[in-house]
C-alpha cells in the first residue's frame, strides 16, 4: 500500500521529506498530526454569530446579568482583540493569547446558561391566572427564546472543543503537542484520509450532533473533561429541546 502523502503546506515537507511522502509514525497515528496553523476566521464568525443570537433572545430571558448590551459588548471587545493580536493563523506563537480565548468562550457560554435557566424558570413558574391569548403569547415567546438558546449551545460547545483539544489550536500546530481529547474518524483509520487534521469545523459538527443525539456519534471522548463537556452539553440541549419546547406548546394548546 502507497503512504498517504501530505499536502503542499504541511510542516513535515519544511523537515526535509520534498517528495511529500512521509509515513505516518505510531504516535502520529494515535495522537494526531500537527495542524501547521488554523486560520482564525471560523471560530471568530462563530463567535459573532453567538453574539447575534444573544442579542436577538428576546426580554423574558435576557435581563438576567445586567444590560443586555453588557456582555455582548464585552465578547466583542474580547474577540476584536483576538483578531487584532492574531488574525491570521494560530501558531505557537499565539498561545500566549489564548487566556483571551477562553475568557470570550466562558463568557458566551455563561450568558447561554442563564439564558436557559431563565426561560425554565418562566416555564415552571408561569401563572395559571392568565388568559388563553396570553398563554398563546407566551407560548411562542418561549418558543422563539428556546432556538437561539439550542443554537447557541451548539457554537458555545464547538468552541469549547476546539480550544480545548490537546491544549487548543496553538499547540496542536506543533509536533510535540498533547494526546488528543477527541477521537475523529480520520484519526481512527488514518490510510482513508491522509494526511488530515481536524480543524473548526470538525468540532463545531461534533457539537452539533452531539447537541441533536444527546450522546457522542461518530466522534468519541477520550479524556475526562471532554466526557464531562459533551455530558453537559447533553443535559442542556435535552432541557432545551425535549423540556422547553415540548411545554411551550403545552401552553399554546
Amino acid at each position: 500500500m502507497a503512504p498517504p502523502k501530505e499536502p503542499a503546506n504541511h510542516p513535515a515537507l519544511e523537515q526535509g521529506d520534498p517528495s511529500g511522502t512521509a509515513i505516518l509514525s505510531d504516535r502520529q497515528i494515535a495522537w494526531g498530526l500537527p495542524s501547521g496553523g488554523e486560520h482564525r476566521w471560523p471560530a471568530t464568525v462563530a463567535v459573532l454569530v453567538a453574539i447575534l443570537l444573544q442579542i436577538k433572545l428576546p426580554p423574558i430571558v435576557s435581563h438576567g446579568l445586567g444590560p443586555r448590551w453588557l456582555l455582548p459588548s464585552l465578547e466583542g471587545l474580547l474577540a476584536l482583540l483576538l483578531v487584532v493580536v492574531n488574525p491570521g493563523r494560530i501558531t505557537r506563537d499565539a498561545a500566549r493569547f489564548r487566556a483571551l480565548g477562553i475568557a470570550l468562550i466562558a463568557l458566551i457560554n455563561l450568558a447561554n446558561v442563564v439564558s436557559l435557566v431563565e426561560l425554565l424558570h418562566a416555564l415552571l413558574y408561569a401563572s395559571p391566572q392568565v388568559s388563553q391569548a396570553a398563554k398563546s403569547d407566551s407560548g411562542r415567546t418561549l418558543i422563539y427564546a428556546s432556538v437561539p438558546i439550542w443554537l447557541t449551545n451548539i457554537i458555545v460547545f464547538g468552541l469549547w472543543y476546539w480550544e480545548l483539544d490537546r491544549g487548543g489550536p496553538a499547540e496542536r500546530s506543533v509536533e510535540d503537542h498533547g494526546r488528543p481529547d477527541f477521537l475523529f474518524p480520520q484519526m481512527a483509520t488514518p490510510a482513508s484520509s491522509g494526511w488530515w487534521t481536524p480543524k473548526f469545523f470538525d468540532y463545531l459538527y461534533t457539537s452539533f450532533t452531539n447537541a441533536t443525539a444527546f450522546s457522542p456519534t461518530d466522534t468519541m471522548p477520550l479524556t475526562v473533561w471532554a466526557k464531562a463537556l459533551m455530558g453537559l452539553q447533553s443535559l442542556a440541549s435535552l432541557l432545551t429541546v425535549a423540556l422547553v419546547v415540548s411545554r411551550a406548546v403545552n401552553i399554546l394548546n
